[in-house]
């Protein structure tokens, strides 16, 4: 190829889609017009990286297919309809159709750290073995409570923040080889276990339940949403439905996990400003785990109200049935499913 007759040739067809580009306004035949110069000008960046490599050239088009693609297919752009969007559809129903599994999550581990809290406190022993009795007399006396005192409420906010949300992350990424998913489930069980026997064996249960259930209730729940979504995917890839291969299966359960995984950020964070201004305030302990508890009522019913409407949307017939209505006249055999415009069978 002679580059010079080749740029020649078509060099004013570069410039004109240049001056289209760098134009505010286009009208139709503008628009058309740097359609059909942005489908030229990518078959003749094509021809020249396989006929005759030019380094400057090549970049010269390379960079003009990309401005006259952006301008007319638009930039995307972030919106607060998007964000909308995702708090109130996207993300509560990816936690709502994982609630099996976060559900078992949450009841196995609470029955696991309830049975170690009775067996070390049962048992002083146990904790001299894991901790020490030097340890565990200083945890009693100042330890548990000065750990949510020692650094600034900023800072400790900010700690615990990353702290969770790393957590969280590593049973989302890892959930699909299961095992991983388990030992940090274990790790977090046992260090309240035996922290819990400790106080609870010293008399200061109390204490214990005081400090750890305002922020607890929401922070555990964030864990447990992330272990049971990394666990469902590990499931789509075992056992994936009939329907989907194990491919799509897995592929559509990440993507779920994902947009849990950006959720959970935002509960983290919620999470840790409980722990660092909420947990340690000089209020009576009834005030503190009220407010912890209120947010995390608000939570459950955030993911069920919304959640539930956004799969029960999904769910619709291709007619777009109300989801309230078709929940009252559910028909799963379509040749008896009634159109919006007739009435409601009685």
């Amino acid at each position: 190829m002679d580059l010079d007759a080749y740029v020649a040739e078509h060099g004013h067809e570069w410039r004109r889609l240049e001056l289209l580009c760098d134009r505010r306004r286009l009208d139709v035949d503008e628009i058309d017009e740097m359609i059909v110069l942005y489908q030229r000008t990518a078959t003749h960046l094509s021809a020249l990286r396989s006929r005759a490599p030019d380094p400057a050239l090549a970049s010269r088009l390379s960079q003009l297919v990309l401005r006259a693609r952006a301008r007319i297919t638009g930039r995307q752009r972030a919106s607060w309809s998007a964000l909308g969007r995702f708090l109130t559809v996207g993300f509560p129903a990816a936690v709502y159709r994982a609630w099996p599994w976060w559900c078992a999550v949450a009841t196995g581990f609470s029955l696991l750290s309830g049975f170690l809290i009775w067996y070390v406190a049962g048992n002083p022993g146990t904790a001299a073995a894991f901790i020490g009795p030097d340890a565990a007399a200083d945890l009693v006396d100042s330890g548990f409570a000065g750990y949510y005192t020692e650094f600034s409420a900023p800072t400790f906010a900010f700690h615990l923040w990353t702290h969770n949300a790393w957590i969280a992350a590593q049973c989302l990424a890892a959930g699909v080889l299961v095992v991983p998913v388990l030992y940090l489930l274990w790790q977090n069980a046992l260090n309240i276990g035996v922290v819990g026997g400790v106080m609870v064996s010293y008399g200061r249960s109390d204490v214990f339940f005081g400090l750890i259930t305002p922020h607890g209730l929401l922070e555990l729940t964030g864990v447990f949403v992330a272990a049971g979504v990394g666990l469902r995917t590990a499931w789509a890839w075992i056992s994936p439905p009939e329907h989907l291969g194990r491919g799509r299966s897995v592929a559509e359960a990440g993507r779920s996990a994902i947009l849990v995984a950006v959720g959970l950020v935002g509960l983290f964070a919620v999470s840790a400003l409980l722990e660092a201004f909420v947990t340690p305030a000089p209020v009576p302990v009834a005030l503190r785990v009220g407010v912890g508890a209120a947010v995390w009522l608000g939570f459950f019913a955030y993911v069920v109200l919304l959640g539930r409407r956004a799969v029960a949307a999904e769910r619709a017939p291709a007619e777009r049935v109300d989801p309230w209505l078709a929940e009252l006249w559910p028909s799963t055999d379509p040749a008896r499913a009634w159109h919006p415009t007739s009435r409601p069978p009685r």
